[in-house]
């Protein structure tokens, strides 16, 4: 296995502070809710968060889905292996963010807004599923001028692999494209992350421009139904949906491309190019001991993408993200 080069992965999104709790169908139904969903606030939204902090047991986590893989990325990779970019505010919000990943030993080069409030997602914990709404904040901010400065240009240009969550597509949409740009035109691995079904849907055109760069593509099965509907495919058959997926136009052409779909507790489905269709059963857990999974997708993004950078095979990498989403889902939030 190849050694790791210093800051080798380069993650780009929304980091968030997660203010997250256990509540009930009285609270989902006070916000106009779904159980198991990711929104952006509304203004009908805005008081979830004192809400949740004043009358919930309230935990804050460092949170934003790639701020999430990057932190578990860093993990399992050598230290001083992955960095992060993205908007916050200059705000008690934003200190307790940057406690968090120096923690896990994570690198972040974030772009501070003096105006603009950390961005937040409240998320409501009801049996095993969770309810995201979210409210970006600084993190709506992230513009080009910050990833071509010359400091985190320099991130870019030595890093090998990058790291795209689709919930960017809302934010810098430019940004994303300069990544996926220098990947293809140096070689290097570009990774997305469908994120949310409303991405697919709201989001369609800045998604299909990012399309081509894809060398590999991961999303759940309510990301990929939410794809195949927005896209007019007419099926709701998760193998099809890959397979289409593997197989759209492609501009860095010495890498094959790969999707990913996850599919909770059943077997993750796995296309190449468009044509081998591959099914891995995920790492069996009690039910018992599932704390909550908010996350889980990001935990596997995680261990799928350090796999990716160890130099390791398909096979392992899909192994090593099963693993660490099954490790996520008994701690609380995305640990």
């Amino acid at each position: 296995m190849p050694a790791t080069k210093e800051y080798a992965l380069l993650c780009l999104e929304n980091p968030l502070l997660d203010i997250q709790a256990v509540g009930d169908e009285a609270l989902l139904e006070k916000y106009g809710l779904k159980p198991n969903n990711a929104i952006l606030a509304e203004e009908k939204h805005l008081g979830i968060y004192d809400d949740l902090l004043n009358n919930y047991s309230a935990k804050l986590i460092a949170g934003g889905g790639a701020q999430n893989t990057a932190r578990g990325a860093q993990y399992l990779l050598p230290p001083n292996s992955v960095v992060f970019l993205g908007g916050v505010g200059d705000d008690k919000y934003a200190e307790i963010l940057h406690a968090a990943v120096k923690a896990a030993g994570l690198r972040v080069a974030y772009r501070v807004d003096k105006k603009e409030k950390t961005g937040r997602c409240g998320v409501v914990i009801t049996g095993h599923d969770r309810s995201m709404v979210t409210d970006l904040g600084a993190a709506n901010h992230y513009d080009l001028e910050h990833l071509k400065s010359p400091e985190v240009w320099k991130l870019v240009e030595g890093a090998t692999h990058y790291f795209v969550g689709g919930y960017h597509l809302t934010v810098c949409p430019p940004a994303i494209q300069a990544l996926a740009e220098e990947a293809a035109k140096n070689d290097k691995v570009f990774v997305f992350s469908l994120s949310a079904p409303f991405i697919s849907q709201f989001y369609k055109d800045p998604l299909d421009a990012t399309a081509p760069y894809w060398d590999y593509v991961i999303g759940n099965e309510t990301e990929a139904l939410s794809y195949a509907e927005s896209h007019g495919l007419e099926t709701k058959d998760i193998k099809e949906i890959a397979k289409h997926l593997a197989g759209l136009p492609k501009e860095n052409k010495k890498r094959e491309r790969v999707a990913i779909i996850t599919q909770g507790t059943l077997p993750t489905v796995v296309a190449v190019n468009g044509n081998e269709v591959k099914e891995y059963e995920v790492h069996a857990i009690e039910k018992s001991l599932i704390n909550d999974t908010t996350g889980a997708g990001d935990a596997f993004a995680a261990g799928f993408t350090a796999g990716l950078v160890a130099g390791v095979s398909l096979d392992q990498c899909i192994d090593q993200g099963q693993w660490l989403a099954k490790l996520s889902i008994q701690e609380l939030g995305p640990s």
